[in-house]
């Protein structure tokens, strides 16, 4: 089992961090990515230390989709959450969603569903709030049936409290990881485009920015998408990983963690880049070979 892509209570998931490293105890190769938050990534590699397997810090950003294409979420993986170049470019990021979060309180005063700053704080437990916050407080206030159900009516986009969040460059955000020693990596491209072409034209364009791979296993993929991620990635000589884009309560129908063929075999590129960037410092493993 492996999975690069989870969320904990830092964000927008309702697992803490060590609740996590104790569910992935036995996993190959497991990382957190938090949104635009590395609060959570000493906790998790505290909690996960003597564990088999590799234990990585990473973050998750929301950034710049660039013209023709949809969402565009890029993963670091095996950053150094103190790195002072990426932590300032989070909080610019932190900056955007608080402005967004205002906004969003604003609309939902205007429908008659007025949600304080203390109904949030229950289910905010680090600096990041996020929709699926407010999706709770709707939810507590019987204005919303389950998350899903709040997104539906009320946040998702086109719906009356949606509002647009700061979404940085591409470039800056591969740089800030690449600053702090982690890989860059697309997260589920089929948010990005479904279109085989479109894809490859993208991805050969964000390459040469400097993006090290794709989330070519993603749990909501279909099969067909799958394997073009695959043959993708290996057209371009990009790294391949694997994620579940776990969330707890707040995406319930995903579990957490995936079971893939050959796994290592599969993450062999991704942590070579890794072991290259000297990143393994920012992670946990008992075997420094696994990492070649």
């Amino acid at each position: 089992m492996i999975d690069l892509h989870c969320h904990s209570t830092c964000s927008d998931g309702t697992f803490t961090p060590e609740e996590l490293a104790e569910k992935g105890k036995d996993f190959a190769v497991f990382a957190l990515t938090d949104h635009d938050t590395v609060d959570g990534a000493k906790r998790f590699l505290a909690a996960t230390k003597g564990q088999k397997g590799v234990r990585l810090a990473g973050v998750e950003l929301s950034i710049d989709p660039g013209k023709g294409y949809a969402i565009f979420h890029l993963l670091g993986l095996g950053i150094d959450p103190d790195s002072p170049r990426l932590n300032a470019f989070l909080d610019e990021i932190r900056e955007g969603r608080d402005a967004r979060n205002v906004k969003i309180a604003a609309r939902l005063a205007e429908l008659g569903r007025p949600v304080t700053p203390e109904e949030l704080a229950k289910y905010a437990n680090g600096k990041i709030l996020a929709r699926p916050h407010f999706a709770r407080v709707l939810m507590d206030h019987g204005w919303a049936s389950s998350v899903k159900d709040a997104f539906d009516n009320y946040l998702g986009p086109g719906k009356p409290a949606y509002v647009p969040r700061f979404k940085p460059p591409q470039a800056a955000a591969i740089d800030a990881i690449h600053a702090a020693g982690g890989v860059a990596v697309m997260a589920h491209p089929r948010y990005w485009t479904l279109d085989p072409v479109a894809l490859r034209t993208g991805l050969k364009r964000l390459k040469d920015l400097g993006l090290d791979g794709i989330e070519a296993i993603y749990e909501a993929n279909l099969p067909g998408e799958t394997v073009d991620h695959l043959r993708a990635a290996k057209e371009l000589g990009l790294a391949v990983t694997a994620g579940s884009d776990f969330h707890g309560a707040n995406k319930p129908a995903i579990a957490l963690g995936l079971s893939v063929d050959h796994e290592l075999d599969l993450l062999a590129p991704l942590l070579s880049k890794l072991k290259t960037r000297e990143s393994f410092k920012h992670s946990q493993s008992p075997n420094p070979d696994i990492m070649l």
